[in-house]
């Protein structure tokens, strides 16, 4: 008799992947445990050690050195017993994260509000509008004025505003932008009481005071003159180097070149060349990546608009930048 079927009995083979997936499947997790286990990575990864007294303790709960971030110690008393012991290693740090904020590229520029492309670094790519508070491109500007066709017509790109009719007027444009708390009209006004412009008394004391307001706002023209003021003992202030340099610094972080340019000097003063970057320090690498970083900061800038007007240097008589 046949025994065609006599392997019928043995069942079918499994293949060792099969196996292999088929005791994966089979295998019986506890999720409670590892969630248990995963929450107590994450505590640990909390976890920090006082650097005073070794005490552990929860990152979150302990007093963290506010100067260079590094530390943390389980209360107040720790923080003031290791003090000594940590200074050095922070102010090193401290000045590692201030070098690191001043030589990093300055924020980029806010878009022109009417083409939506980003506004050249230069001030004389741009004008401020003291009617609505903008700051447009002078292609723009240009642009519309080649449209204009009547006085009554020349009035705020953005806006429509008309121009103002006065000195007196324009200041009290100044005035109310400044009380909206826009930093570059406040910025402005100190420039205009500084020089004794449009009606205004010369006032160092009012511009001053006028700087230290837009400053206190994040405006960077507003710091460099408060910095180029103690530089040079301008303005009623005795030349104070140290307040120079702290107000150009502040001014450099925030994108100013002047300030940059002045503290180079300041550093070329003190025999600092590797900081000031002068004197034939920089290789042939850091100038050709300058020349490139430049070259597209222009390509993104460019347009055919701001072409022209860069070409007719036309003069905005009615519309009075800020910078």
């Amino acid at each position: 008799m046949s025994n065609d079927n006599a392997d019928d009995d043995k069942g079918e083979e499994i293949t060792p992947n099969e196996k292999e997936f088929t005791s994966y499947c089979e295998q019986n997790y506890d999720t409670d445990a590892i969630t248990e286990n995963l929450n107590s990575m994450a505590i640990l990864d909390k976890m920090s050690v006082c650097a005073s007294c070794g005490k552990e303790g929860n990152s979150d709960d302990m007093n963290t050195c506010n100067k260079c971030n590094m530390v943390k110690y389980c209360n107040a008393a720790c923080k003031k017993k290791h003090r000594t012991k940590h200074k050095k290693k922070c102010d090193r740090r401290v000045a590692e994260l201030h070098d690191k904020k001043l030589f990093e590229q300055p924020p980029k520029e806010e878009d022109c509000p009417i083409c939506m492309i980003q506004l050249p670094v230069l001030n004389s790519g741009s004008t401020y509008m003291a009617c609505c508070g903008k700051v447009i491109c002078n292609g723009c500007v240009c642009a519309f004025r080649s449209r204009v066709t009547k006085r009554k017509d020349d009035v705020c790109p953005f806006c429509r505003s008309p121009p103002p009719k006065s000195n007196e007027n324009m200041i009290k444009r100044f005035e109310k932008r400044a009380d909206l708390n826009d930093a570059q009209a406040i910025q402005s006004l100190g420039v205009y009481y500084s020089h004794g412009m449009y009606g205004l008394q010369q006032d160092y004391t009012k511009a001053l005071e006028l700087w230290h307001r837009a400053a206190e706002l994040g405006n960077a023209d507003a710091y460099y003159r408060i910095g180029f003021m103690y530089d040079f003992g301008r303005g009623g202030v005795e030349r104070d180097e140290k307040k120079a340099k702290h107000y150009y610094e502040q001014s450099a972080v925030r994108g100013n070149a002047a300030a940059r340019c002045n503290l180079g000097e300041i550093e070329e003063e003190a025999g600092n060349t590797d900081r000031a970057y002068i004197d034939g320090v920089a290789t042939k690498d850091d100038y050709e990546i300058a020349l490139r970083t430049y070259r597209a900061y222009l390509d993104e800038i460019r347009s055919e608009q701001r072409d022209e007007a860069a070409a007719s240097r036309e003069e905005y008589r009615y519309y009075e930048s800020a910078f």
